[in-house]
């Protein structure tokens, strides 16, 4: 992967940490010990033993602090400014959940203690599906799902296995918009359904006549984002899953941008089957950085049965009183190993805790605020050449394309977004949704101030007035990052993978 830089250091701080080991140096030797010695043998039988050494690095402990500081410091993080990804939900992270999450008895317990000696984690979970529930109307939830993504799958399996459980096999197909999330195409086909695109209308949302006309007895179930990915919410929701039941099929609901409508609409009330959450874009469990994640899965009394197990329960009678329960016979079985990634509740049943209903609906509040005021003041200073796609109320975020910047100054988002990080402001999300050309998708969450967002709308500006006068110095931009840019059509052609 070939690239500028503008650091003569750039070399040595690529360099990784295996490629700094030398044989016999040492970060820490410990003292003797007078601890008698056990052969191996009686610790461990042979098939559990390594039959060589594992090659770990031999470093100085500073240099392994280098390293890593080093590391931290090559990526942009939302401790180190504004992060508004689209459709991502990159909002502050509370450090007090963090400080939550790292209390011995919830960083310690091990995933496969017994439930009577876990009563403290599984009263925390079961109080976090309620909650999770009530959010979004629904009265069955399952933490299991590891990811966002994983929640489709599980809501997908789910809608098949109420379809065969009633003997109507004949469902092959489902529905998924334009303006659905981006990775449910990909969820629909890993579940072996056919993808069916529903168009969108003049408004920004779905297309009332084609799905009608889609709509039949081959449909298993329709997938669907409100507010969609274009950031709008679809004034026709009761009727789209009236539709979608009438037809015999389910809805299910991606609860990627749940964070517009948390404490002011639910789904369930919109007449959906099936809901996934994001925990770690609406209940401020950190995200990115490869995880873990957590995407939860609500659903209504007749998807209930099919819940995968075990499902964390609280008995009215007899010990132990918070418990794991795998008698389900209709279950879909298990997702993953063990209940889910307990860390990430923590930090979510604590946001929820600390917020309770109206704090909820305040977040959401204020996220459609701040894209409703930041779309305002980019269309003062940036509106000639990124107009909004669709202009009218958005909810948390919104979608500007850059086309017109493309024809009237030759630069695309692309060049656009890698300007920003000169200006000290991560990129949005570029070039998706795909129906919009040179798409930028922004969002900008409630954790934001004004300042910030004039910041962001006035940087915009004096970027586009720049290419104006030289579309060289966006075109070669960033700068000032470690790493300048990339040629990401020989990276994805020929990607240089390593361990860094």
């Amino acid at each position: 992967m070939s690239s500028e830089t503008t650091n003569p250091q750039q070399a040595e701080r690529a360099t990784t940490i295996f490629e700094k080991s030398v044989p016999g140096r040492r970060a820490f030797s410990p003292p003797a010990t007078d601890v008698p010695e056990t052969p191996i043998e009686d610790l461990l039988p042979g098939h559990a033993r390594r039959a060589e050494a594992p090659g770990l690095p031999e470093i100085a402990e500073p240099e392994i602090v280098r390293h890593y500081n080093r590391m931290s410091k090559r990526n942009f993080d939302l401790d180190s400014g504004f992060y508004p990804l689209g459709s991502c939900t990159m909002k502050h992270n509370p450090k007090l959940h963090e400080r939550l999450a790292a209390l011995p008895g919830n960083a310690r317990l091990h995933p496969a203690q017994r439930p009577e000696a876990a009563q403290g984690a599984l009263e925390l979970m079961w109080r976090l599906q309620n909650a999770l529930g009530e959010v979004v109307g629904l009265p069955a939830v399952s933490l299991q799902p590891s990811a966002g993504s994983h929640g489709e799958l599980a809501g997908v399996l789910l809608a098949r296995a109420y379809h065969e459980d009633r003997g109507d096999t004949g469902r092959t197909r489902v529905l998924t918009p334009d303006t659905a999330h981006g990775t449910n195409p990909a969820t629909v086909t890993m579940a072996g359904y056919e993808v069916v695109k529903v168009g969108t209308s003049p408004e920004g949302g779905v297309d009332i006549d084609d799905l009608r006309e889609k709509a039949d007895e081959t449909i298993a179930c329709l997938m669907l984002t409100n507010p969609n990915t274009l950031g709008l919410f679809d004034p026709n929701i009761e009727e789209i899953t009236s539709i979608v039941d009438d037809c015999g099929a389910v809805s299910y609901y991606d609860g990627a941008n749940l964070n517009a409508i948390m404490g002011v609409s639910r789904p369930g009330d919109m007449g959906f089957d099936i809901v996934h959450f994001n925990l770690h874009k609406s209940f401020t469990q950190p995200h990115g950085g490869g995880g873990p994640g957590a995407g939860p899965i609500a659903v209504s009394e007749r998807i209930a049965p099919y819940l995968p197990t075990p499902v964390v329960v609280r008995r009215e009678e007899g010990e132990p009183e918070y418990d794991l329960e795998f008698d389900r016979p209709k279950t879909i079985g298990r997702l993953r190993g063990f209940q889910g990634n307990y860390g990430v509740f923590v930090r979510s049943y604590a946001y929820i805790c600390s917020l309770g209903a109206e704090g909820l609906r305040e977040a959401s509040e204020i996220a459609v605020l701040n894209a409703n005021y930041l779309l305002a003041r980019l269309k003062e200073t940036a509106g000639e050449y990124l107009p909004v796609a669709f202009d009218r109320i958005c909810g948390h975020e919104f979608v500007l394309s850059g086309a017109p910047m493309k024809s009237a100054l030759g630069v695309r988002t692309v060049d656009l977004a890698k300007r920003m990080l000169d200006h000290g402001y991560h990129p949005p999300t570029v070039y998706f949704p795909l129906l919009v050309d040179e798409a930028l998708l922004i969002e900008p969450t409630e954790t934001e101030t004004k300042e910030t967002l004039d910041g962001f709308a006035e940087a915009v500006g004096e970027i586009l007035a720049e290419a104006a006068k030289d579309p060289e110095i966006l075109l070669q931009a960033p700068y000032t990052t470690p790493v300048r840019r990339l040629d990401e059509a020989a990276a994805a052609r020929e990607p240089v993978v390593r361990q860094a």
